[in-house]
């Protein structure tokens, strides 16, 4: 049975029915339980974002860590928690922190596995926020996804809706190996169906949001929504497109995005990360390398500019890629081939 649910709530009832299920399932991060050791109420706060409200008064102080200011100290604690047989679940403010503890997850849960000949695993899962739009300033609004995907090891997941969003953790916390489990802080109220029971969205499966035979279209995050109101548009402009939300950046279900471009023959790529070495060149160099004779029209590129996200609202608006400038795109591809 399915019920209508933001995708705060899709998340809180994946965390809530995994924890349930395994018992070395442990939740790290900063006021995650919100209020604990003060004299205020207990569980007040649930994380930045409220994802982990009611954690705490289920499954009490032993499993749900609240944490000091010091990402470098709770990540590398959940890091050796993993190594030592615990699955821990931390919460990372805003993915622009992760300058301050990289070398847990570049140098160290990323390569354990490799590095000691498969004996090791490291089964942490990164949560953090993600994403522009909230007048947040530069160093609370990045998308920084394809820093997560360069490193070799380490497993890059993007929900775009409730239903992802609570399938996609599930998997993330069963998994081996280290996930970084990006969350964009514009989607968190979300809503639409989600069942009530466990699952888990197999990784490396992309969700074909629609079906096309003119231009491929492909979104990570907040940008599957906006390349949704733009195909949606352009089919009634007689533009059919193929919109592809490939959930994981790291595994990448390749073949789907190949297959596809085999049949339109036109590939637009929409992401909010900075375009120099991003997710959209990545795709864009996949395209090239692997359905350059499918491609009846360059590659287009649906990104912010390379610049640290604006603070100024007007700017902040330009910076991100909307509907129009993703419409635009594919209708630029459409003429460059016929």
């Amino acid at each position: 049975m399915a019920r209508i649910r933001t995708t705060r709530d899709a998340l809180n009832e994946a965390l809530h029915q995994e924890m349930e299920r395994d018992p070395s399932i442990v939740a790290i991060g900063l006021d995650i339980a919100g209020g604990t050791g003060s004299a205020g109420e207990q569980d007040a706060w649930g994380g930045a974002n409220g994802v982990t409200r009611g954690l705490w008064r289920r499954f009490g102080p032993a499993r749900v860590l609240d944490t000091p200011i010091s990402e470098t100290a709770y990540l590398g604690t959940a890091v050796g928690a993993a190594a030592s047989g615990l699955r821990p679940v931390v919460e990372l403010m805003y993915n622009d922190f992760i300058g301050v503890c990289f070398d847990q997850l570049m140098n160290q849960a990323a390569k354990f596995r490799y590095m000691f000949g498969g004996k090791a695993r490291t089964p942490v899962v990164v949560r953090t926020a993600f994403g522009a739009g909230f007048r947040a300033g530069a160093q609370h609004s990045q998308s920084l996804h394809a820093l997560f995907t360069h490193v070799p090891g380490l497993k890059c997941v993007i929900p775009s809706n409730p239903y992802d969003a609570k399938g996609l953790l599930m998997a993330a916390i069963r998994d081996d190996d280290p996930v970084v489990f990006l969350e964009h802080q514009a989607l968190y109220d979300n809503k639409g169906a989600v069942p009530e029971e466990p699952y888990a969205i197999p990784f490396a499966e992309a969700s074909i949001v629609r079906e096309g035979t003119d231009v491929t279209v492909v979104a990570t995050g907040r940008m599957v929504q906006m390349a949704a109101q733009a195909v949606t548009r352009l089919a009634a402009d007689g533009i059919e497109c193929e919109l592809i939300d490939p959930r994981t950046t790291s595994p990448l279900d390749t073949d789907s995005i190949l297959e596809s471009i085999e049949s339109t023959g036109r590939l637009v790529v929409v992401d909010e990360g900075a375009p120099r070495c991003g997710f959209a060149a990545d795709v864009a160099a996949l395209a090239a390398t692997e359905a350059f004779g499918a491609l009846r029209a360059p590659v287009q590129m649906v990104t912010p500019p390379h610049t640290p996200v604006p603070f100024a609202p007007e700017l902040e608006d330009l910076y991100i890629p909307d509907p129009d400038r993703i419409a635009a795109a594919v209708h630029a591809s459409v003429r460059a081939g016929r």
